[in-house]
């Protein structure tokens, strides 16, 4: 009996190579969000997504971050005018008299704030119904990781 051993090779690759296609590691697909809250994906007719089952990337859902900022606020009060005048009438035995007072009161209001320091804010990604996705599916299919949207979101 002899032994054909690059045909049993062949035959052990290819075995191994079913199991693991078998076991479905990981696959990439894509879905629409059917509704926002609470979250389901439709990956296809047969397959809808609930949120036990996702796995959000900071790309896809709120989030808050911690930032140190140093800026100045924009110009307040800059429109503020009150400049204005009086006008004034009057008379003083035989004599009459009237007219405007010149004008005062201009003062510029316009100024700005200083803030620096840490700061948290808010980044709004969640995503919202009939947005499509790029998902990537794991632990044989059990669970998928929602990795971004197909498009920029809309404001």
């Amino acid at each position: 009996m002899s032994l054909n051993l690059e045909g049993f090779l062949a035959d052990v690759k290819r075995a191994a190579l079913e199991a693991v296609a078998a076991s479905k590691p990981f696959a990439l697909t894509f879905g629409t969000v059917v509704s926002a809250s609470p979250l389901k994906i439709s990956v296809d007719q047969k397959l809808t997504l609930y949120k036990e089952q996702l796995l959000l990337t900071n790309a896809v859902r709120d989030y808050t971050v911690n930032m140190t900022v140093e800026h100045e606020t924009e110009s307040a009060l800059t429109d503020v005018n009150l400049a204005h005048k009086h006008s004034y009438s009057g008379s003083a035995g035989p004599y009459s008299y009237s007219g405007n007072t010149q004008t005062a009161g201009a003062v510029d209001l316009g100024h700005k704030h200083s803030y620096k320091g840490k700061k948290k804010y808010t980044v709004h990604l969640a995503l919202k119904t009939g947005e499509k996705v790029i998902l990537l599916r794991v632990n044989g299919g059990q669970q998928y990781i929602v990795l971004d949207r197909v498009e920029v979101p809309k404001a």
